[in-house]
């Protein structure tokens, strides 16, 4: 009898957040889990790691579920680390993390929580994915989800992941019937416009908000943003070599 796959799964959005509980009744269906995941909100955390305060870990039991938890004090990448040396008891066969409350795409990939926690995961040698749906709301509703999370996971698992390489998965807010497919594209070039509302406590002292709006500068029928604009999952590799290589030969001929 073939053993089940020992799956990491993890979050940015908190152990208890909405997203997590659905990802792991999923991944429970697949194989044995395993949930390490932060104690509360870590959004935007992108990959920062605890190096000057104690990690705490404690195991925790959230739904009848059969699946071990340990909520932990960290960030999402201490989450993956600790997890993986400390709390799983052997290396996992995949990580996954999510399903975030919100995109993940284009230039988000850069400061998210969520993906930083997979990319951890990928840089550690496991197969890897992050996975999103395009809903900031609380009581978002994950049920479109379940399948296209069902299927990328069991292909990663049968077919593998090049060394290096995680997945970036986001799918669409819209009625599962109107999910067109899975469409494997590159990440848009996007940024965010942002500026700051300075404000003053009851005291005089200024304080600021971060506000600001996304702006798509790519029109590319290939990229993330056009196939979740069209009712597609978007599924995008990503590397954690940010290495320019195509620019290594023209900066060789530099005088230095």
């Amino acid at each position: 009898m073939n053993k089940k796959p020992l799956i990491l799964v993890t979050n940015d959005d908190g152990i208890n957040a909405p997203g997590i509980r659905v990802l792991i009744s999923v991944m429970n269906t697949i194989g044995d889990v395993v949930v390490v995941a932060p104690d509360s909100p870590q959004s935007g955390m992108g990959h920062a790691i605890t190096l000057n305060s104690t990690l705490y870990a404690e195991a925790i039991k959230i739904d009848n579920g059969p699946q071990k938890e340990f909520s932990c004090s960290g960030t999402p990448a201490d989450c993956v680390k600790l997890g993986i040396r400390e709390l799983v008891g052997r290396t996992p066969d995949l990580c996954v993390s999510g399903i975030n409350h919100g995109s993940n795409a284009s230039i988000n990939v850069i400061y998210s929580g969520t993906m930083s926690a997979a990319i951890e995961a990928g840089i550690e040698g496991i197969p890897a994915i992050g996975f999103s749906l395009l809903d900031y709301n609380w009581d978002a509703n994950f049920e479109a989800c379940k399948a296209y999370v069902k299927t990328i996971t069991k292909n990663v698992l049968e077919n593998g992941l090049p060394n290096g390489v995680i997945l970036n998965v986001n799918i669409p807010n819209i009625p599962k019937k109107e999910i067109k497919g899975i469409k494997v594209c590159r990440q848009a070039k996007a940024n965010w416009v942002e500026k700051f509302d300075k404000r003053k406590t009851p005291q005089g002292r200024d304080y600021y908000w971060l506000a600001g709006k996304f702006v798509n500068l790519d029109g590319g029928e290939d990229t993330d943003e056009w196939a979740l604009e069209n009712g597609y999952v978007s599924l995008v590799p990503v590397q954690f070599d940010l290495t320019a290589h195509h620019v290594l030969k023209d900066l060789n001929g530099w005088k230095l």
